[in-house]
This record gives C-alpha cells, structure tokens and sequence, in this order.
C-alpha cells in the first residue's frame, strides 16, 4: 500500500533516492522495482534487517531492473550520514508526527538534497487524525507515538521555510480512516472487537484484490477522508554567479 503516488512524483532509472524513516520499506520497495539506487533509513534495527532481507529477495527474483541499486541501513534522521547534495529523491512518509524536531528534519532532508531534487512528504490528515485523539489518549500517547497533527497549511509553511517550494498535494487512505476510528473506539489494542475484525477483512481484501468499485470509492472519498495529506516539493537551483 502506497502513501506517495509515483505517477503525480515520477521516478527515472538510476535517480539517487533516500526513503527516510522506511519503517517496513514499502516505498523503498516501490523504488527499487522503478530503477532507483535506493537508501533505505531507519532507527529501527530489527525492521532495518527486515527491509535488507527483502531487498536481497527482490534482487534473486529479478524484480528490480538492471542498474538498480538497494541499501538499508540504520540512522539518525537528525544526523543523517550523507554528504550535501547526495540524493536526487527524498521520501519521507508517516513519520515526521513522531519528531519533536520537525524543522530539523526538513533541515537535513534539504542539505541532502540535490539543487533540483524533489520531496514527497506524508503525514497522517488533520480531520481524520483528530477523531482518532479524540476517541482515544491510548491511540497517541503511546512511547514513540503521534506527538502532533498537522493542519495542511502548517505543514506546507514548514516546508516553504526549510527552501523547498511545493508543487502538488493530495490526499490518500480513505478507506483507513474508518478502520482507525473504529480502533479507537473499541480500543487501540483490542484485535477482538467484532466490527474492527470485521473491517480490517475488507481492507486485507481491497489491498490483495483491488477491485474496481473500492477503487473508484476510495478516490470520490480522499478528498473528504483521506487517512493521509501527500505534499510534494522541490529545491531550487542555486542562482548563477555573475562573472
């Protein structure tokens, strides 16, 4: 399941792309497969391993062209281990609620950014996310958990302040939205409860089937429910000195 949508933010064979904060590597995945020398980052050791072990699967089933590249690793998305300019893609999807250091964050994805290069940054939606606190203090107040919810213009003004300038969003995962709702209400933890069994059925269906009539659902609804606010960005290009 996808956040960013690699048709609005297009990938060529060969492009330099950091996933930040990968956690299960589902976009680092998708990049690999496109031709991408991907970088694959996360402060979780045990998923960093999990990541590594699928992207050597991925290479002994051919599932990723000639010239693509994959590497997982741990890091500090703070400190990131990379020189300037190092990347021609940044990714960084569901992860910047969980950081106190937000403009740090962006401060770092910039530096490693090539002039020209592009983010795409995914957040959990204002609307939707609010619910979610507000049936349950459990579903937030968790170690390592949400820390804040993001009004799309906060974060659009974040990342005109940190020198990248936006170019498109949009929204994604109307169909979660309910599901978590449905979490919070029965319980954050609670995998008994009747209707959230019963709804996440559906969604394991919709992601494995992809039938046409949740397809066309999914996208009426985003705009009105979509689980996730998609940003996507570029850094200029340094002006020319004058001779």
């Amino acid at each position: 399941m996808l956040t960013v949508d690699f048709t609005r933010f297009p990938l060529a064979a060969g492009d330099r792309v950091l996933d930040l904060g990968c956690g299960a590597g589902r976009h680092a995945f998708e990049c690999y497969r496109r031709g991408a020398q991907v970088v694959a980052l996360d402060q979780n050791a045990e998923e960093i391993r999990e990541v590594a072990k699928w992207f050597a699967a991925m290479k002994e089933a051919g599932e990723a062209p000639a010239g693509a590249t994959a590497t997982a690793m741990e890091g500090d998305a703070l400190n990131l281990p990379f020189p300037d300019a190092s990347f021609d893609v940044v990714i960084i999807s569901e992860v910047m609620e969980h950081i106190p250091d937000d403009k740090g964050v962006l401060a770092e994805m910039v530096r490693v950014l090539k002039p020209g290069g592009r983010i795409a940054v995914t957040v959990p939606r204002y609307g939707p996310e609010k619910v979610c606190w507000t049936l349950s203090d459990a579903y937030h107040e968790v170690e390592g958990g949400h820390i804040r919810i993001y009004k799309a213009d906060e974060l659009l003004g974040k990342i005109r302040e940190a020198g990248l300038k936006p170019y498109g969003t949009h929204h994604a995962h109307a169909l979660h939205s309910p599901y978590w709702w449905l979490k919070c209400a029965f319980g954050v933890d609670n995998e008994k409860a009747l209707p959230v069994r019963a709804y996440h059925k559906l969604l394991v269906w919709d992601i494995m089937k992809k039938p046409l009539a949740t397809r066309v659902a999914e996208q009426l609804l985003n705009p009105v429910v979509g689980k996730s606010f998609v940003a996507y960005a570029t850094k200029p290009h340094l002006p020319k000195a004058e001779a």
